[in-house]
């Protein structure tokens, strides 16, 4: 552990705090910069490393969700399309925008006409025309390898992509002000309640060592993420989440170009997928399955789901003969939604819900590009228990100004001052010449680990490796040949001696065999 591990409890700068939130995935960082965005103390307590949920296992899109538009979800879609626009201001270069294609199948008469209602839909939501009609051709000149065969023409539209976990990351950073503290490896194990049966505080353990500590809040707000029923249950309340696996293909990019996303209809149920471009890699997802594992494993892909996706792929794709082989990585999450016993999965809805209960605030449901929503609804249904008021609105955003550092080339600037904001001139200024070369197969700077495993809580390896610069997505075996160099790099900082090194290899081979590794598809 790091050398502050043992004491992190005893040396919290308060003893109650106005908020507590329960989760360190995107919902609960939202909430907790936004208490800090109004003045309010604020504590964040997450059981994993932070976004090691489904805040790091998402489809990395930032988007309006036009397939909801298909199921009636026009709300779910109004919102995240709004949102999206907020978040393409907020974190330019982390929330990038992405063109999408839209190719129709051959023999849908009616697809050419749908996806022109629901795109001029989706355009009228977020203000500017943005979509066009692309013949066969026009499709190809952006997406060569698409199978001629399966596709007649299309559309082209944008939407936006990120990096979850750094995005949780960034937003977790901005609220650590006057005083406000995130942890994570602490768990809140129970509720404290008063006498009459209000919620008054939370009973946290520290994981790493142990330690203990009742802390008191006037409110505590639940963003557990697919754990949100674990905490309500302390409260004796009824179980209302479905849990539901969405799991990922990895491809290199070399194996699997693009240029741009590709939404896809799958071949035997027409249910909306994608590919898309992300970090010199190409993803593909996602399935839509009830979950039925325990929680306390990572989830993990099947060989059903990976058949699933891949025949996907192979129809709209057929010339690259893509196989088991060629996938270089896996990953699964875990998406909590209200349950209303539809039988089909994907037609749940995917809009949020506050529940306020005793003091106890959950807010779950939504999706990525919607958190600054669910922090504002969370935070709204918290103000009963903070003077009756939502206190001072937050300021507007503005974008990062990070001034460039000449040293490096622009295009790696950009990538850096999108990924750290602020803190970007730090690293760089930090690092040695020679760790601001990139790692090999990657534009992840060897400077980004040291910086990351001295100042971004990395507690294990795994923490530093598939959250906070995502190697274990884009490497063969999880960059299993780099774990020498790493350890070089990360190892000043982290203050391991090499028993624990040992121990913390050990754990990430174990983790990424069990959870990522593309042996997980094959029967």
């Amino acid at each position: 552990m790091t050398s502050d591990g043992p004491r992190r409890l005893s040396v919290l700068p308060k003893t109650t705090w106005d908020v507590i939130v329960v989760g360190g995935g995107i919902t609960g960082a939202g909430v907790f910069e936004l208490a800090g965005r109004r003045g309010l103390s604020c504590l964040l307590l997450e059981q994993g490393d932070f976004a090691s949920g489904t805040s790091s296992k998402s489809g990395k899109l930032v988007h309006g969700g036009i397939r909801y538009l298909k199921q009636g979800q026009f709300q779910t879609t109004w919102h995240s399309v709004r949102e999206r626009e907020r978040l393409l201001k907020r974190f330019p270069g982390l929330v990038a925008p992405l063109t999408f294609l839209y190719p129709i199948r051959r023999g849908s008469p009616t697809g050419r006409l749908l996806a022109k209602i629901g795109l001029s839909l989706y355009d009228l939501m977020a203000g500017r025309r943005d979509h066009r009609h692309l013949s066969l051709e026009g499709l190809l000149a952006l997406a060569p390898s698409l199978s001629q065969s399966a596709t007649h023409d299309g559309y082209s539209f944008h939407d936006a992509l990120t990096d979850d976990a750094r995005l949780v990351l960034r937003v977790i950073e901005a609220g650590r002000v006057g005083g406000n503290a995130a942890l994570n490896y602490v768990a809140a194990r129970d509720l404290l309640r008063t006498i009459q049966g209000e919620v008054r505080g939370v009973a946290a353990e520290d994981i790493l060592t142990g330690a203990s500590a009742e802390i008191e809040a006037r409110v505590v707000i639940n963003a557990a993420g697919a754990w949100t029923d674990d905490l309500r249950a302390r409260l004796g309340l009824s179980r209302r989440l479905r849990r539901l696996r969405g799991s990922h293909l990895v491809f290199s990019g070399k194996k699997f170009p693009l240029r741009a996303a590709v939404g896809l209809a799958g071949p035997v149920d027409s249910r909306s997928m994608y590919v898309l471009p992300w970090e010199g890699v190409t993803l593909m997802g996602t399935t839509d399955l009830d979950h039925q594992g325990s929680l306390d494993q990572e989830p993990s892909i099947t060989p059903v789901e990976g058949d699933y996706l891949l025949t996907t792929i192979r129809h709209w794709f057929e010339d690259l003969d893509l196989t088991e082989a060629d996938v270089m990585s896996t990953f699964a999450g875990v998406r909590p939604v209200v349950d209303t016993g539809k039988a089909d999965p994907s037609k749940e809805s995917r809009e949020h819900v506050v529940w306020a209960d005793q003091g106890l605030v959950t807010v779950t449901g939504g999706k990525l590009t919607t958190f600054g929503l669910l922090a504002r609804d969370a935070l709204a249904a918290a103000g009963p228990w903070l003077d009756g008021g939502d206190g001072a609105r937050p300021p507007e955003e503005e974008a990062s100004d990070v001034p460039p550092a000449p040293a490096l080339d622009p295009s790696v600037w950009t990538r850096l001052a999108a990924r750290y904001g602020r803190r970007a001139p730090a690293l760089v200024e930090a690092a040695p010449s020679r760790d601001l070369e990139a790692v090999p197969g990657t534009d992840v700077l060897w400077a980004e680990l040291s910086w990351a495993a001295g100042r971004e809580d990395v507690r294990h390896l795994d923490d530093l490796l598939l959250r906070r610069v995502r190697l274990g997505l884009l490497l063969p075996e999880g960059g299993a040949d780099l774990l020498d160099r790493v350890q070089a790099a990360a190892g000043p900082v982290l203050g391991w001696d090499e028993d624990r090194w040992r121990q913390e290899r050990e754990r990430y081979g174990r983790l990424w065999r069990c959870h990522y590794s593309p042996e997980l598809i094959r029967p």
